[in-house]
């Protein structure tokens, strides 16, 4: 099975507020999002590959209307709370959480946990607490993980190397694979690799046989589960990314990134009819 994702971040951002969304309006953006995709998204088939969009959370429900009978476009959020509601316990007053069983209701299927971003932010709120334990972060994903999962909710889970972390960078994917999965079900899990230090503006991006060195790693560990590269599929790697037998798919993000950058939905398409070579 090959999984293609897409996570749309914050891309519903209007220009003239500093993002990169000129699609549709706020409040349509979703819909012309999903309606744009899930009728070329069906000439594939479902047995093979499962496309997944990741949205911010104001939009998952607008998505999630936008889905016609049968399609193969699957909603999944940004992301859930490392704690969640319980019958009889806490009955959900998670303010500016996002709990598993919110997610769940609304319709999701599918989160993303442990976004390079996301580690980002818990690793910055932990050193602001006097908490270095570069391990912490695992744990609280653990958690995040483990509340998706108990959901019945599948789970992209991203690990990743930071540039002063290439010299153990076998350590560094070890510790987030195994302290992330703890008593998780791993069968609801796919492992989205980033090469941290490769991403970004004037950024060397990893290679193949890097990569698929990684993905061996990463299986190895796990015990097989299903790895995609987390670090940006696109049109000028798809093909690379393809030839890999480790891997098992990409996460999509930007798919312009001169001019008029932003995300198009017909270069969307053009990036999976390459990468699956249809």
């Amino acid at each position: 099975m090959k999984h293609l994702y897409l996570n749309l971040k914050r891309f519903d951002v209007p220009r003239q507020y500093g993002g990169v969304n000129s699609l549709a309006p706020i409040e349509r953006w979703a819909d012309y999002i999903v309606t744009g995709t899930q009728g070329e998204l069906k000439k594939f088939d479902p047995t093979q590959v499962e496309f997944v969009q990741f949205y911010p959370e104001a939009h998952i429900l607008n998505a999630l209307k936008a889905r016609e009978a049968q399609s193969p476009v699957k909603i999944g959020c940004q992301g859930v709370y490392r704690m969640n509601t319980a019958a009889g316990g806490n009955f959900g007053a998670f303010t500016t959480s996002r709990p598993a069983s919110s997610m769940k209701a609304m319709g999701c299927t599918h989160a993303i946990i442990g976004h390079c971003e996301e580690r980002k932010d818990k690793a910055g709120i932990l050193w602001e607490a006097g908490v270095e334990d570069a391990r912490a972060v695992n744990r609280l994903l653990n958690e995040e993980n483990r509340r998706a999962a108990e959901a019945g909710m599948k789970v992209l889970y991203c690990v990743g190397e930071k540039e002063e972390e290439l010299s153990r960078w076998k350590e560094v994917l070890t510790d987030q694979l195994e302290i992330g999965l703890e008593g998780v079900d791993k069968s609801q899990v796919v492992i989205g690799y980033e090469p941290i230090w490769s991403i970004g503006p004037g950024k060397t991006p990893a290679d193949g046989p890097y990569i698929a060195k990684v993905a061996r790693l990463i299986k190895e560990v796990t015990g097989g589960m299903d790895v995609v590269y987390g670090g940006g599929l696109k049109k000028d790697n798809a093909l690379m990314l393809a030839g890999i037998p480790e891997i098992d798919g990409g996460l999509i993000a930007l798919t312009r990134f001169e001019g008029e950058i932003g995300f198009y939905p017909e270069e969307y398409l053009e990036i999976i009819h390459t990468y699956l070579g249809d």
